[in-house]
This record gives structure tokens, C-alpha cells and sequence, in this order.
């Protein structure tokens, strides 16, 4: 990345740092903070909020050209804008990451070549020669994931007998029963329901033979195995639901479906239910498109309203350029305005500033206040939190929850009454969701059973939403913000779990931030807003370990790469964003002493480009570990923000 110096008076010359001290640390640092809180109120949206661009990995783009050519609705100059958009991705090597920077995936790549392919591009094209070249070196279609290959069935390019059966019937089992749809994760149970109904009805759209991806089979497609190996361990819980999985294809191949119909009916209900006060199915991408290809697979005509109203939501996450097409997964206005306000308020706008005031006001007309998904594994608790994304009543969660009570903390509305009862209202949810191991996960309350990652279809990764220690630590400083000390039987449970689960080396993992630097950031602001003491050796610890993995530029960065491989934990190229996290977790471990974090605050203030924002180029964000990256464009603007102000704060009379 560039690095250019901040333009701002004040801050002309690169900063130079003696024995841990900045030059001239005071103007360089407000001019950069002014510069920072002046480019954030530019970007706010004239209703109050706040919504920087999701970016994703190409598969979006090739599943957005893979659905217009099933339904019959392409549009070809947006199919070779979107085709652009995926060669711009391509890899030396051939093939398509997830994440910039990263090596080829398999599945991302077989996608795209597909994408391409249906786009009009030729099996002789270079990039695609390169492309296919690469796929059969990592082991051709066969080594997709699930959701890829039953993607490819709906074209014939793959088997249905072969793909792992993904029987709407599983929406028939009741709660009390050990597996139902709410024992797996929100965001897979959006993304299944509908593909079961694809899955039952086995939609199949012929498409010229040229187009197809039989040259991606190593060794042709007669020869290749399509159905998943057995585990060599006879006993296991792998072969135990392949078998089940074999067995329903058996009962599928002599037409035993006594419960079909009632199945898919109920699957369809629950769909439709969840369309209302959403944009789209979930919210997101995955189950967005599903929902379309599964009203679709009912019956349901191009023309039909609720066609119209899918297809409608899903485009709204397209961006169309002159030249590129792209797909986000989804919108973050209600994360990134609760950071834009918390971050704003820690620089000292003041919380009765119309742009805040405006700002909270829209938030709090956000609140859930009806009954959705998390209720069935939460009885006893009342609506109260927030969602990530414009609309997505049935599911709010855990951490946008506890950041918006954060960036509220920063402002005053004027129904003052109105915006503390809102406030606890949060908490008492917050509170409800609270797991049996002391931590919080994101949508649903003790959702690790984790068998459940052994059946077949649960190859995305991401098939549970177990309590994680990155939304722990927001949540025990949000619960400190407002009056909650170590004595409260929730903080103390919080805090074991915490102990628990710290790393070997003093770090914690990182579920919903890459990776490491993140964990273990939230974690030290969590511990440190509930006044645990710095001296305490898993808090020094974390505070040494985040020291060692300083970049020689003074930055920090970690890539996507230590999902899959943890010892390169803490290590990649520095980053504005994870910097920032790095500074706020040693400021958070009271470290005043050492200059690792002026060397940090130095990078913040070098890298600041004139109009007073960042660049960055990596992948901060994670949706699905190993799977699923995501690249927040706010990311780079609030959180050096944030990091700059808590040195300013804590740092000015000690220099």
C-alpha cells in the first residue's frame, strides 16, 4: 500500500520518534483525529446513518451471472461487466482467492471459470486455459464444496445422486428433537431452508455444451469419484451421517417420501415468514439467491410479487460501474453508524451535536422489538437488540447489539427517557443470550453441538455459532459503559470463560475480525473497562504477544492465512485497521512505556492520506473462517480513529 503523509499543517513532515516520544505528538496527533472526524461526517447519509461498501471474494459476482442464466433473465452487458470484475480477481497462477492476496480456492475458482463460461468466454481464452490448468492442480470440481456442486446439478454438470442430500424434511423435526434447524447456525439455517426446496425439486436448466465444465473433471467425468470419501476410521461420526446421507439417497431413487409435501410446504411457510420486515430472505447473499431459485422450484412466476420483491432486494446489492459489476454479501449500516458514533464521541464531538443526535435518533427506530429466530433457544428472553443491515427483524445479534449500546453512550437524544429504556432493553437481551459457558455468541444462545459439523452439507464451516471471545469482550465493556463491575454473576461467568479460552502465547482468536489481533484487542478493552489490573499476568502476557508480532514499518497486519494456519498468527502486512487494534489493546494492557505504540501511532499518522482518510487493500473482516472474508470499507476510517483519540486520552500527560 502507499503510504502518503497527512497533508494537515500541523503534520507535514514524516513524525520522528526519540526514545518513544513523537515530535511535536500533540498537533500532529489532533490534526490527524480532525482530519479523520472531518472525512467521517462526510461520508454520513443525509438520514443519519452510516453504510461503507461489503466487499466480498468473486464467487458473488459468479453466482450473480449463474442465477440470471437458470431464471432466463441475464442481462448480457451486465454479465460481461461482472465477468470483467472476476478477470480483474484472477490470480497469477490461474485461479481465484478469498481474500486479496490469498492463494487459489478451488470452489471460488471453479466458480468463476463456470461465471465465465456462461458469461460467453471460451474454454481457449487464456485466462481460462490458466484457469482450468490450476483447477485440475488442486483437484478439479470434485473438491468443491456442497453448495458449489449443487449450483453445478442445476445445470447438469454434477450429479444430484452424488452432492450431499439436503432433504427439506429436516424442517420437520421438532425443537425438542437432538437435531433441528435451530441447532445450526442463523445464517445456515437461511441458507438451507430454501436450498432444500432447490434440492427436493432437482431444478435443471440446459445450457450449450460448450458452456459446461466437464473439462474441469481430472481424468474426464466418467472416471472421476463425485460422491464424498468415507472416513478410514469405520466408527466415526463422518461415516455415521454419510451413511444417513446414502440412505436418503435410496429413499429419494425409489420415491419413499411419504412427508414430501408436507415438508415443502412448511419449508415454503417458513421462508415466506421470514421475508416480512427483511430485505430479502436473511438478509444476505447466500440465502437471498436461494430463496429466489426456491420460489422459483414452487412455481412461483418471474411476475409474482414475491419474485419481484427477492429479485429486488438482491440487486440493491449490486454496484454497477462503467466497466465492473460487483456483488456486496450484504449492507452494514447499523455496524458501521454504531462505530462512526462511538468513534466520533471518543473525539469529542459533543453527544448533543445535531449530526449525532440525527444519528442515534435513526438507530433507535432500528431497535428489534418483535420475536424472531433466537427465541426458540432463548424462552425467557424479551426483543431488545439490533441487526447488522437496513432490515432484518428475525435476526438481530449479540455483538451489533452491544456496539450500538456503545455509540449510543456518545450521544443525547432528546427524549432522553426514550433512548435509556431502548438502551436496557439491549441489555436485558444481551443479558438472555448469554451461553452456559459464560460467553456470547452472534445470533443464537448454546449453539455448539459440535457434532453437527460432520454432516455432509456442513462444508461451508460455519454450521454453529459458538460463544466467542471477540464478542465477550465488546460485551463486558459495553455492560462497564453502563454501570456493571466484576461483582455482577454475568461478568464473572464472562471472565472465566475469557481465562479459558486465552491462547498458549497470550492471544485470543479472533471469530468475526482477522484474526488474533482482533480477539485479543476486544478481549484487553473488555478486561480493561471492568477494571481487572494490568499487572495481571494473562493480560501482560496478551500485551507481550501483540508487541512481538509489530511489523518493522511500525504497523501490524495479519492475513486471512492464520484461519488455516495459526502459527502465522499476528504475522502480514501492516494494515491501518489492525494497527489500530493492536494500539487500542496495548493502550487497553496500560502500556505507556515501551514504543511499540508510538511506532504504531507514527504508522497511523504517516499513512493518513490529505483528506484525512486510509487506504487499505487486505481483507479485515470474516464471515465464515477458511470459507467466507470480507472486506468493511469503514474499517480503515473508524478504527484508526478510535486508536488515535484512546493515545491522545491516555497517552498526552505521560509524554
Amino acid at each position: 500500500m502507499e503510504e502518503t503523509s497527512s497533508s494537515f499543517p500541523q503534520a507535514k513532515a514524516a513524525p520522528q520518534i526519540h526514545f518513544g516520544k513523537i515530535d511535536d505528538l500533540g498537533s500532529r496527533v489532533a490534526a490527524a483525529i480532525g482530519g479523520a472526524r472531518q472525512y467521517l461526517f462526510s461520508l454520513q447519509h443525509e438520514e443519519g446513518y452510516w453504510c461503507g461498501e461489503l466487499e466480498a471474494d468473486t464467487s458473488l459476482e459468479s453466482d450473480y451471472i449463474l442465477l440470471h442464466t437458470l431464471l432466463g433473465s441475464g442481462n448480457a452487458e451486465r454479465f460481461q461487466k461482472a465477468a470483467n470484475y472476476i478477470l480483474q480477481h484472477q490470480n497469477e497462477d490461474g485461479g481465484w482467492s478469498i481474500y486479496a492476496g490469498g492463494p487459489s480456492n478451488v470452489s471460488a475458482s471453479v466458480k468463476a471459470y463456470f461465471g465465465l463460461k456462461l458469461a460467453g468466454y471460451l474454454a481457449d481464452h487464456p485466462a481460462m486455459a490458466r484457469a482450468r490448468k490450476k483447477i485440475l492442480e488442486m483437484g478439479g470440481v470434485t473438491k468443491v464444496n456442497t453448495f458449489t456442486k449443487i449450483y453445478l446439478c442445476f445445470f447438469g454438470q454434477y450429479d444430484y445422486d452424488a452432492v450431499p442430500a439436503i432433504p427439506p424434511e429436516i424442517v420437520l423435526f421438532p425443537n425438542w428433537f437432538w437435531f433441528n434447524i435451530y441447532e445450526i447456525s442463523s445464517w445456515s439455517r437461511a441458507i438451507l431452508v430454501p436450498l432444500s426446496i432447490a434440492y427436493a425439486k432437482k431444478p435443471f436448466k440446459k445450457i450449450p455444451d460448450e458452456m459446461g465444465v466437464t473439462e474441469l473433471f481430472v481424468g474426464g467425468r466418467d472416471k472421476s469419484r463425485m460422491h464424498l470419501l468415507w472416513d478410514k476410521k469405520l466408527v466415526s461420526w463422518r461415516n455415521f451421517f454419510l451413511g444417513l446421507d446414502r440412505m436418503t439417497h435410496w429413499f429419494e431413487r425409489v420415491h419413499i417420501r411419504p412427508l414430501r409435501s408436507i415438508a415443502l410446504k412448511k419449508a415454503e411457510k417458513w421462508m415466506l415468514e421470514r421475508f416480512e420486515m427483511s430485505d430479502g430472505l436473511g438478509a444476505i447473499y447466500p440465502s437471498m439467491m436461494n430463496a429466489i431459485i426456491a420460489l422459483r422450484c414452487l412455481g412461483y412466476s418471474l411476475d409474482d410479487p414475491q419474485v419481484i420483491r427477492a429479485l429486488d432486494e438482491f440487486e440493491k446489492l449490486g454496484i454497477e460501474e462503467e466497466d465492473t459489476f460487483r456483488m456486496q454479501p450484504c449492507k452494514p449500516p447499523v455496524w458501521d453508524t454504531a462505530y462512526a458514533l462511538f468513534a466520533l464521541g471518543e473525539s469529542g464531538v459533543p453527544a448533543d451535536d445535531p449530526r449525532m443526535v440525527k444519528s442515534a435518533d435513526w438507530m433507535l427506530q432500528k431497535q428489534v422489538r418483535t420475536v424472531g429466530d433466537w427465541k426458540v433457544k432463548n424462552k425467557k428472553g424479551q426483543p431488545g437488540g439490533w441487526y447488522f443491515e437496513f432490515n432484518n427483524e428475525f435476526y438481530p445479534d449479540v455483538d451489533d447489539s452491544a456496539m450500538v449500546c456503545l455509540g449510543l453512550g456518545h450521544t443525547e437524544h432528546p427524549n432522553g427517557r426514550y433512548q435509556r429504556e431502548s438502551i436496557q432493553r439491549a441489555i436485558d437481551w444481551i443479558m438472555s443470550m448469554q451461553c452456559k459457558n459464560g460467553g456470547w455468541a452472534s445470533f443464537d444462545k448454546d449453539n455448539d453441538r459440535m457434532v453437527f459439523q460432520h454432516i455432509p452439507f456442513a462444508d461451508h464451516n460455519a454450521m454453529l455459532d459458538p460463544a466467542s471471545v471477540d464478542i465477550t469482550g465488546r460485551i463486558l465493556e459495553m455492560l462497564a459503559a453502563y454501570g456493571y463491575d466484576q461483582s455482577h454473576p454475568a461478568v464473572k461467568k464472562a471472565m472465566k470463560f475469557i481465562r479459558d479460552e486465552q491462547e498458549p502465547d497470550g492471544s485470543w482468536f479472533g471469530r468475526w475480525g482477522v484474526n488474533y489481533i482482533y480477539g485479543t484487542m476486544l478481549v484487553l478493552r473488555g478486561l480493561e473497562a471492568m477494571g481487572v489490573d494490568h499487572h495481571e499476568p494473562h493480560i501482560q502476557q496478551a500485551a507481550e504477544w501483540i508487541r512481538m508480532m509489530q511489523n518493522a514499518d511500525g504497523g501490524w497486519g495479519e492475513t486471512c492465512g492464520s484461519y488455516n494456519d495459526p502459527n502465522t498468527r499476528g504475522v502480514g502486512p501492516s494494515t491501518p485497521s489492525q494497527t489500530a487494534w493492536a494500539i487500542m489493546g496495548l493502550l487497553a494492557a496500560n502500556d505507556t512505556r515501551s514504543d511499540c505504540v508510538a511506532r504504531g501511532v507514527a504508522y497511523l499518522l504517516r499513512t493518513q492520506k490529505k483528506d484525512g482518510s486510509w487506504d487499505e487493500g487486505c481483507y479485515t473482516g470474516t464471515g465464515f473462517p477458511q470459507v467466507f472474508y470480507l472486506k468493511y470499507h469503514m474499517y480503515r476510517q473508524y478504527f484508526p480513529m478510535i486508536a488515535l483519540t484512546t493515545y491522545k486520552k491516555v497517552m498526552m500527560e505521560k509524554i
